[in-house]
Formats: structure tokens, sequence, C-alpha cells
């Protein structure tokens, strides 16, 4: 099957990573890294070919990829920057 083969996943990742540059957000960068990563673990052998257990592995590598990406390149500040008073005074 399609989905146990590890270039599969591969492609899937690259082709989420350009969506994640062309789309504005950064919502498709950990699904990217996840894929990626699915792929990388069906090639060296370390997942099989279940499906449940490859979309298991996929989206907890993907949360985490997220986790990471967001602690690394996370907001500087979840609110707006208030002036409280003026530049020129």
């Amino acid at each position: 099957m399609l989905w146990a083969a590890w270039w599969a996943w591969v492609v899937a990742g690259l082709a989420l990573a350009v969506a994640e540059v062309i789309l504005p957000g950064y919502v498709f960068a950990g699904f990217a890294v996840g894929a990626i990563l699915t792929g990388g673990l069906i090639a060296l052998g370390l997942l099989g070919g279940n499906l449940a257990v490859l979309i298991l592995a996929f989206a907890v590598m993907s949360i985490l990829a997220w986790l990471g990406m967001r602690r690394v390149f996370g907001l500087r500040g979840s609110t707006v920057k208030i002036w409280d008073r003026d530049i020129n005074d």
C-alpha cells in the first residue's frame, strides 16, 4: 500500500512544507516535520505497515514538532504593544 512507502510520507511532508511557504500562518510546518519523520521511521524499519499505527505516529510527531517549533520560534508576547506616550514628547 502507498501509506507504507517511506517516500510517499517524505513527498507529502515536502508538499506540506511548500504549502507552509505559500499560505499564510504557521499551520503546515508541524505536519510537514511529522510526515518527514514518519517517512524516516518507515525507512529505518521502526514502523510497520499498519495504517492506524502510522497515523498515530504521524499525529504524535506532528504535535511534538509543532510544540517544539512554537517554543523555539514562538510569539514574542501574546498581546499588542500599547503606546502610552508619544515618541515626540
